[in-house]
């Protein structure tokens, strides 16, 4: 039990010198803690002093500020003590002014209820005056307006019987009939200033045409002007009389002439959905020989010709490339070898204008996607025999699409478009030659400087009844070749060709 009791206390002795050795460790370690504390305290008594001294300057400068500020105090208040005498003046004064203003505001009142007792006094005084001065000019207006009817009225009676006239003068004379027809806007106007309208065809008169230049207006009479809203039904509905012609014996040439893009093509051949003038043209000799079919024999043939870099080509045969000449005979200048197809309905009809149509020349400008490159010229000769008398009548119809002039510096022609551009633009100068010369009546007429005029000697010689539909392009970039097409329509309107004869052959004679 002793040894067992020597080896507890042995070891307890061995903890407890284990704890004492923890306890020496910690005993360190607080005073290493202490000193460090110590040095901390003695860095905080030097703050505590430096911020103690600075105290001690701040309470010194605020007792220097608290001197000023009272000193500018006294000085502010002296000068507001000063101020408030002087602005205490003012509002005296400004008291006594307000009560001279007071008495003329009551003055003023007075005077204004005067002047609007006088005011109703002299409304009620001349109400009734007014109502009657209103009343008479009311009178009066609808006289004038009434009479403005009437001379409108007259004036459209006047206007149509002139046109009677003119055209009875037309017939006499021989003059060339010139419509314009003003086609409406499309994509390749384009925008901006220079697709804006300036041309107007006059609201009043059906014959005249405005076109704004250089900031003025110019005007161009015709003798139709349609605008832009024209239907292909109207135009032909002009057309026809010239058309029926045809079936009694006398030569009939319609063509259309314009700048590239002006819609030339649209108005003579139109659309499958849209016809224009070609294809009514023949609809309308179909119906008159159906109309006439009781007393007359009708035989209908017609060829399909192009003038292509001043090459006569026949659009209907099978070797439409080839050169053809242009002869002259006794029925006129002709073209031997000619294609002739005989058609009596609207499907024959149908065939021939596609064949033509396929094999035309056409190209692309920058002015026109489809430009027509070639003058294209559809020949109808119409014979009719009378069954009783026998009479027989020989008449023709001419419909010519001129291909269209055009700048090659606008169109971007180069290559064979170029070419083509300088045969058509001679071709149509060669036209403008032609007309000056009837127009002035020159002994020569240059009929043979061009194949175009060449062919249509026959039509512009004085033996055939002649139109002329100029297309115009309404917007201001084309302004000038609009103009151009104009002075050149007006100048073919002042050609007298002669009275046209009939090409009949009485049997009982």
């Amino acid at each position: 039990q002793l040894q067992k009791l020597m080896d507890e206390s042995s070891s307890r002795c061995q903890q407890l010198e284990g704890q004492l050795r923890e306890s020496s460790s910690r005993c360190q370690q607080l005073e290493g803690q202490l000193r460090e504390s110590s040095l901390r305290c003695q860095q905080l008594e030097g703050q505590l002093r430096e911020s103690s001294s600075r105290c001690q300057q701040l309470e010194g400068q605020l007792r220097e500020s608290e001197v000023k500020v009272a000193q500018a105090v006294s000085v502010a208040m002296e000068q507001g003590r000063v101020r408030a005498a002087g602005t205490t003046e003012r509002l005296a004064t400004v008291r006594t002014g307000l009560k001279q203003v007071h008495r003329s505001a009551l003055s003023v009142a007075d005077a204004i209820a005067d002047v609007r007792r006088l005011a109703e006094a002299s409304y009620h005084a001349f109400d009734k005056d007014i109502s009657a001065a209103c009343h008479e000019i009311c009178h009066q207006i609808s006289g004038v307006a009434a009479s403005n009817r009437q001379l409108v009225s007259k004036y459209r009676r006047e206007m149509q019987l002139r046109k009677k006239l003119h055209n009875e003068l037309v017939d006499l004379k021989g003059n060339i009939r010139v419509f314009c027809r003003v086609r409406p806007l499309i994509s390749e106007d384009g925008e901006g200033a220079q697709a804006d309208m300036v041309v107007q065809p006059d609201r009043d008169d059906d014959g005249v045409v405005r076109v704004l230049t250089k900031g003025t207006w110019k005007v161009f009479d015709m003798d139709k002007v349609f605008g832009p809203e024209s239907t292909q039904i109207e135009v032909f509905s002009d057309v026809k009389d010239l058309v029926m012609s045809c079936m009694d014996g006398y030569h009939v040439c319609i063509f259309a002439y314009g700048q590239t893009g002006s819609g030339k093509t649209f108005t003579m051949e139109g659309t499958e959905d849209n016809p224009g003038i070609n294809q009514r043209a023949l609809l309308e000799l179909f119906r008159i020989t159906e109309e006439r079919g009781d007393d007359w024999e009708y035989s209908v043939v017609v060829s399909v010709l192009e003038i292509y870099n001043e090459m006569v080509r026949d659009l209907l045969s099978l070797r439409h490339t080839e050169k053809l000449e242009i002869k002259q005979g006794p029925e006129g200048n002709h073209v031997p070898g000619v294609t002739l197809v005989q058609v009596t309905c609207l499907q024959e009809l149908n065939e021939v204008f596609a064949i033509g149509h396929e094999n035309r020349a056409t190209g692309s400008t920058k002015m026109n996607i489809q430009s027509s490159r070639s003058h294209a010229l559809l020949c109808v000769t119409v014979h009719g025999k009378c069954k009783t008398t026998g009479t027989e009548i020989f008449g023709k119809l001419n419909l010519i699409d001129l291909a269209g002039s055009e700048r090659v510096d606008k169109s971007g022609s180069d290559g064979i478009r170029l070419q083509e551009a300088k045969h058509i633009n001679k071709s149509l100068s060669a036209l403008g030659d032609v007309i000056h010369s009837l127009k002035s009546r020159s002994q020569h007429i240059p009929y043979r400087n061009s194949k175009l005029t060449y062919l249509l000697q026959d039509s512009l010689s004085g033996d055939s009844k002649t139109l002329m539909v100029v297309q115009v392009s309404p917007v201001e970039k084309n302004g000038l070749e609009t103009v151009c097409s104009l002075n050149f329509a007006q100048r073919v309107r002042a050609v007298e060709l002669g009275q046209a004869g009939r090409k009949v052959v009485d049997v009982s004679s």
